[in-house]
């Protein structure tokens, strides 16, 4: 196999535990890019939800790389949107997070999982994965109960879920890989790392 090194531009515990779970040799470093900045740009310019993913996979990625000299460097980013084209972003406080799922209640949305190498600040590989989610009528009991027990869990997920925990509960259908839904689209990840010998094939 390849020496080559893999960097994830994230310290994403959840990304992270992903790449260490299906045995891909990793280190996390964080990218420290300016993403509120960038994102309400894009948005004011009008980009896609998918295309916004992966403009901030790609700022993760080209930052770091940058900054590194040799390294393979991963990054990744995530995008909700609604079936209007409204982005929700991470809940800002319990209130928020509570508003958010009322707002999902008994509609679809998509998730937009975004990841792109970087290797010595050119952009080598990027894929976009797409997960649709439908989320059951939701009462605003529930609603409470659940983001009083797991705001310690989802105050970082778009969508104030985790999908492999009580998260699960929120939704009536899914299409899609969980791995996406979790924030990577790890299978054709995992593709790529096998063409450049990362991992064996």
């Amino acid at each position: 196999m390849s020496e080559a090194r893999l960097i994830l531009a994230s310290k994403s515990k959840a990304r992270l535990a992903m790449l260490t779970a299906a045995g891909v040799p990793v280190e996390a470093m964080a990218a420290n890019v300016d993403e509120e900045t960038l994102k309400e740009g894009l948005k004011s310019e009008g980009v896609t939800a998918r295309n916004l993913a992966d403009a901030l996979a790609e700022a993760k990625a080209l930052r770091l790389s940058r900054g590194i000299g040799a390294g393979m460097v991963l990054g990744a980013d995530q995008v909700l949107a609604l079936e209007d084209g409204r982005m929700l972003d991470k809940p800002a406080d319990p209130a928020d997070a509570i508003a958010q799922l009322k707002l999902l209640s008994g509609t679809r949305h998509k998730l937009f999982s975004a990841a792109v190498i970087a290797e010595q600040g050119i952009a080598v590989w990027r894929h976009v994965d797409i997960a649709t989610l439908s989320v059951r009528p939701l009462g605003d009991s529930f609603i409470e109960q659940y983001v009083e027990s797991e705001w310690v869990n989802i105050r970082h997920c778009v969508g104030c879920y985790e999908i492999e925990g009580r998260g699960a509960q929120l939704f009536s259908a899914i299409t899609g890989s969980q791995f996406t839904i979790m924030g990577l689209p790890l299978l054709h990840l995992l593709d790529y790392l096998r063409i450049r010998s990362i991992l064996p094939s």
